[in-house]
């Protein structure tokens, strides 16, 4: 009986954890989402310059909250949950306080670095002395977010994900309003500036500056949520502090010293990954101003960091919530030696992945003038329309490096994804150079070196998985049929676009429906192609009712 009963709760378990993953995921999902779509309005009212100026004050606040608060919720969470798995309340606390020591301390000293050196980040590294304005905005969100990191991890510590989750949303719905409010509102006021001081460049500088004042109010706005959560838990978690007479006290001192090694690792990795955009940022604008291209690349990366990389964004949100969902039961694979369970997994996901990756990259490709006029406004988006039209294949590489990081994580092999992003940015920058000194291929070098990342990461993390699974991937159904598929879904595409557009001359209705005749085209072909079998359509939630119109279609 009490082997039953321990069955049941291992299942719970298990469910329950199954259950906060995917409420995690599906917040990620649509904070993603809500991320991209704020950007269009935002990229419409300050232009791709103001654009310009508004990533690179994030790629320094990128960097400076990685280094202070971005493994904070992980870090809290593992450490908290061990103890509170013993019963330990005392040493929980202990972890809490100590959080917040670090929070305090490492917020504050990255918040004081951005400010006070904001001036040096803006002209000495990135040759752009008004995103200055931007980047001082964002100081205190630094700060802000160590805090938030720490309540977020003492909830997930308690095996809830939901605070974050709720967080997360909240955070993003107020960061989109307030971004697009006050970029408006600092535009108008930068362009007095600009009329009083008699020089360019306020206007889109100011509202870059408002743009980031919408990251610091949502956070502020997500801290006040977990902060409520916390005041009214609190009293709780003193009684059972009070209570515990736990025979393993740990001082402050101890505790400390486990934050910090459980931190670094994770801060180390995040870095590794997150580092290329300032490398990149710092290399592009001094390359370009010494090519003679100098007057034209604060517009240019704009366009690529708001235009067309927000694009490719798109359809990797699903790659990013497949990574999401597949970790923890590769894990418990791993866990069990299962190895057949691990070979069939890595297999499925990545051929999910390249389900949708391929397909969207040659939809980005043929349809890359009418969704980018659809959502830009502003007529000047021949650059970007040209970037996205020679560069989307980095959907597909993108896609599957970020499955192959996740593969390894859940395999247990943390360091190497960090060891092969390390090797791919020395390449990468090499290629970079090459490409923009050389070649004097301008803002095409990013799009064609970024290109280049995705793929060395994807032959790299390859190999590291053959080393630890006996995995080949499947060629035909993963590759060479969705790549057949997608190659008639884009014919008619184009076909069906401009012979809408020609009948009906308006863009949106022109996009809307070639994309959805697209959508059952790449379907249509897939299924006829025998790209999916019965039995695992069978398997797949809805898949029974497609397989009925499939085979009422004669597709199967």
């Amino acid at each position: 009986m009490k082997q039953v009963n321990l069955s049941d709760r291992n299942s719970r378990q298990r469910s329950n954890f199954v259950l906060q993953g995917t409420i995690l995921a599906a917040a990620g999902i649509i904070v993603r989402l809500i991320g991209i779509l704020y950007r269009v309005p935002m990229t419409n009212i300050i232009g791709d310059e103001g654009m310009g100026y508004y990533s690179t004050a994030f790629n320094v606040y990128n960097i400076m909250l990685i280094l202070s608060s971005y493994s904070l919720p992980v870090a809290v969470s593992r450490m908290l949950s061990a103890r509170l798995a013993k019963n330990e309340y005392r040493n929980a606390a202990r972890v809490l306080q100590a959080a917040l020591a670090y929070a305090t301390v490492a917020g504050g000293i990255s918040c004081a670095i951005t400010w006070f050196f904001a001036d040096f980040f803006a002209s000495s590294v990135f040759d752009t002395p008004l995103a200055v304005y931007a980047l001082k905005t964002l100081a205190p969100t630094i700060w802000i977010m160590a805090y938030l990191g720490v309540l977020r991890g003492f909830f997930q510590g308690h095996g809830t994900m939901v605070p974050t989750a709720i967080s997360q949303i909240l955070e993003q719905i107020v960061n989109a309003i307030v971004s697009v409010a006050a970029a408006g509102f600092l535009f108008a006021a930068g362009l007095k500036a600009s009329e009083a001081m008699g020089k360019e460049g306020y206007a889109e500088a100011y509202g870059a500056a408002g743009g980031t004042l919408g990251t610091g109010s949502g956070a502020f706005a997500a801290l006040l949520f977990v902060a409520v959560l916390f005041i009214i838990y609190l009293p709780v978690f003193k009684n059972r502090v009070t209570r515990d007479t736990g025979d393993h006290p740990e001082s402050f001192r101890q505790v400390s010293s486990v934050l910090l090694f459980t931190v670094i690792p994770v801060l180390l990795s995040s870095a590794v990954y997150n580092i290329n955009s300032v490398i990149d940022n710092g290399i592009m604008a001094h390359g370009m101003r010494a090519t003679g291209q100098g007057a034209s690349f604060l517009r240019l990366w704009g366009i690529y960091n708001n235009k067309y990389m927000l694009l490719v964004h798109v359809p990797l949100a699903m790659a990013n919530s497949l990574s999401s969902s597949l970790i923890p039961s590769l894990s418990a694979a791993s866990s069990r030696e299962d190895t057949k369970e691990m070979v069939e997994k890595t297999s499925l996901v990545i051929r999910v992945a390249m389900l949708i990756a391929i397909p969207a990259a040659v939809g980005l490709t043929v349809l890359a003038g009418p969704v980018m006029n659809l959502l830009f406004r502003s007529g000047r988006n021949a650059d970007g329309i040209r970037m996205l039209t020679v560069g989307s294949a980095a959907v597909v590489f993108l896609s599957l490096s970020t499955v192959t990081n996740a593969v390894l994580q859940g395999l247990g092999h943390m360091r190497e994804p960090v060891k092969n992003a390390f090797i791919s940015l020395v390449l990468h920058i090499g290629v970079l150079a090459v490409l923009l000194f050389v070649f004097r291929m301008g803002i095409y070098s990013m799009v064609f070196a970024s290109i280049f990342f995705a793929i060395a990461m994807c032959v790299l993390n390859q190999r590291s998985i053959r080393k630890h699974i006996p995995y080949r991937q499947e060629i035909r159904k993963t590759f060479l049929l969705p790549a057949a598929a997608s190659a008639v879904m884009g014919i008619a595409a184009l076909v069906v676009y401009y012979g809408v557009h020609r009948i009906i001359p308006s863009n949106l209705f022109g996009v809307v429906v070639s994309v959805a005749c697209a959508v059952f085209a790449y379907m249509a072909v897939f299924l006829r192609l025998g790209g999916i079998t019965e039995a695992e359509l069978h398997s797949v939630r809805g898949g029974t009712r497609l397989l009925v119109l499939a085979k009422k279609l004669h597709l199967m």
